[in-house]
């Protein structure tokens, strides 16, 4: 291609069924002798939580938790953790969990080292680095163990915001498909939804280039052929080893070139109804696509190749009946009438994703117009 580009290098990655008992060793080899694992209290309660930090404590790790966090996570919460983390000292923190675990553990692990800032205050430019972390997720969705920032909920400004730092950049991502065999079947399919939406987004975003291009080709492929496995079967660990690395590909995808529309509306979905992301983007998807369908032509016959093989027809219309069929499928498709969104806040939640940074990723560039015109078709 003729234009040059930079990427900074990522995570290292210990991949596998077990993965998760190197923990210990993987604290020791980042220099500390203490762990502090950030993660939600449902999780806390399969015995996941408590049996990593046996693990860690048997190892000779003094350890602490934070078990806070909850979906949709807010800046107070992050703030809340960040308190705890402080009294607790020097570590390294153990992202443990979904997605908004995994964001809300960027935050904190960073606001430690930060006493006078709040999760709201623009801190990615800051001089002081945030404490190291290790994510280890427990979905296979979001791919937040790939990079630096997090997203949270404003609630005062009833907004998503963003936050991070290039520290905290998780110093190695766990991905142990055993943790996520006991997934639910919804919480599968909403996660794994929004891996698939990472996948095709950044192969349509005006920031991708070939390597974002390649990791996500891979992903949509991974995620398209295992996901309606793993809803199927959630005891099918072939399926949740290829949904967990696909998850991760299109994380480190999106990292490179950024997201779009899709996520810029369902991020202001969620932060007005509370509904979760993954069910937020499905209601949307399709209409969005059939919007991008010009501007993205190309990227979308890569995505149909990605799911359906090298055969004909050509073109973005069948990638996109191929990705609507599959939410479909498995179950995550909503009407915005149906997650709650009442008329009147159309205007309002178009407002707020032309304001979203990631919108401006967006193979076409939308007005609120248009927006709007995109809600009314998903209402």
């Amino acid at each position: 291609m003729s234009t040059g580009f930079s990427i900074a290098p990522s995570c290292a990655l210990e991949f596998g069924p077990g993965a998760v008992s190197r923990l210990s060793a993987l604290v020791d080899g980042l220099g500390a002798d203490s762990a502090f694992v950030v993660t939600d209290a449902g999780l806390r309660g399969t015995g996941i939580v408590d049996r990593v930090l046996g693990g860690l404590a048997a190892d000779g790790l003094r350890t602490g938790v934070f078990d806070g966090i909850g979906p949709n996570p807010s800046t107070t919460v992050v703030d809340a953790g960040a308190v705890a983390l402080r009294r607790f000292g020097p570590c390294v923190v153990i992202g443990l969990g979904g997605g908004s675990v995994l964001d809300a553990a960027k935050g904190i692990a960073l606001l430690a080292t930060h006493p006078d800032a709040h999760a709201t205050d623009p801190l990615w430019d800051s001089p002081v680095d945030g404490l190291p972390l290790v994510a280890v997720p427990t979905t296979a969705g979001t791919g937040a163990e790939t990079n630096g920032f997090g997203v949270v909920e404003d609630t005062c400004a009833r907004r998503k915001i963003y936050l991070g730092h290039p520290s905290v950049r998780p110093r190695v991502a766990v991905l142990d498909p055993e943790l996520t065999l006991g997934l639910p079947a919804a919480i599968t399919a909403a996660t794994g939804f929004d891996a698939l939406v990472h996948g095709v987004e950044s192969l349509a975003s005006r920031g991708a280039n070939p390597v974002s291009d390649a990791a996500a080709a891979q992903a949509v492929a991974l995620v398209g052929r295992w996901l309606p496995v793993a809803v199927d079967d959630g005891t099918d660990l072939d399926a949740r080893s290829q949904l967990l690395l696909g998850a991760h590909l299109a994380g480190q995808a999106l990292t490179v070139s950024g997201l779009g529309l899709v996520h810029g509306i369902a991020h202001a979905v969620t932060a007005h109804l509370g509904t979760p992301h993954g069910i937020a983007l499905a209601a949307v998807n399709e209409q969005v696509m059939r919007y991008s369908a010009d501007a993205a032509a190309a990227p979308y016959e890569r995505v149909r190749r990605a799911l359906d093989g090298a055969a004909p027809p050509a073109g973005p219309a069948p990638a996109i009946d191929t990705v609507t069929a599959l939410a479909e499928g498995i179950g995550v498709r909503r009407t915005l009438r149906e997650l709650g969104a009442a008329r009147d806040l159309l205007p309002v939640l178009a407002a707020a994703a032309v304001a979203d940074p990631v919108t401006a990723n967006a193979p076409r560039p939308p007005s609120e117009a248009d927006v709007r015109d995109i809600l009314d078709a998903a209402w």
